[in-house]
């Protein structure tokens, strides 16, 4: 699970805005999953920066394909995994927690693993993504490049995208987007049958969509 790579420039424009909605999603996301001190948390690709804003500290494993580069807390701990084929147990976890994760599993198939592998470690789980149908594409902060073809995507990325200008990347850098699959309401209903789906709103328009199951 790739980490969503915006230049640090960039960043920090966007930080107060991200911190905005992260902090209200994480109050959702306590409140509809019945998060409680005690509870066991499976954080699939997150880091601890949504759990600073959270109105409640659950017991938090953050799983990652790479090891962190940066300070652990002390009541975290990390675990190296893939969100595709998780090395849990069926219900392992009271909660699995991702996001903007699903998106960077590179194909549909991989998705669907993703999806059905927080579905049987989680007895509840909270998903969210960026919905492919927002003007604004997240991790290129440029509007509508995402709408079109995948082969007319790429000679756009270094000149015509807001991270291409900032960030200047090389080919290695560009060849990260490829990897990146938004999605729509209908298929992340598909993904996760059963589920909740709640939109996140800016402007009128859904930002992002979150799939939901919570279990008392």
């Amino acid at each position: 699970m790739p980490r969503t790579d915006v230049p640090k420039t960039v960043h920090n424009y966007l930080t107060p805005i991200m911190r905005r909605f992260r902090a209200a999603r994480m109050r959702q996301f306590a409140a509809m999953c019945h998060v409680r001190p005690d509870s066991r948390v499976l954080d699939v690709g997150g880091t601890p920066f949504n759990w600073e804003l959270s109105p409640v500290r659950p017991q938090v494993t953050l799983l990652n394909v790479e090891d962190p580069n940066y300070d652990l807390p002390s009541d975290m701990r990390f675990v190296r995994g893939d969100g595709c084929a998780l090395q849990f147990g069926t219900g392992e976890f009271d909660i699995v927690y991702s996001n903007s994760v699903i998106e960077h599993v590179s194909t549909l198939e991989r998705q669907r693993q993703f999806a059905d592998e927080c579905a049987r470690v989680g007895r509840s789980y909270y998903v969210q993504t960026p919905n492919r149908y927002f003007p604004l594409e997240p991790h290129l902060v440029t509007p509508f490049v995402h709408w079109l073809p995948r082969a007319w995507q790429r000679p756009l990325i270094r000149n015509g995208t807001v991270w291409g200008l900032v960030r200047r990347p090389d080919a290695a850098a560009t060849a990260w987007y490829d990897d990146v699959r938004l999605l729509t309401a209908s298929e992340l209903r598909q993904l996760f049958p059963g589920a909740t789906i709640v939109a996140e709103h800016f402007m009128g328009l859904t930002k992002s969509l979150i799939a939901i199951r919570a279990v008392s």
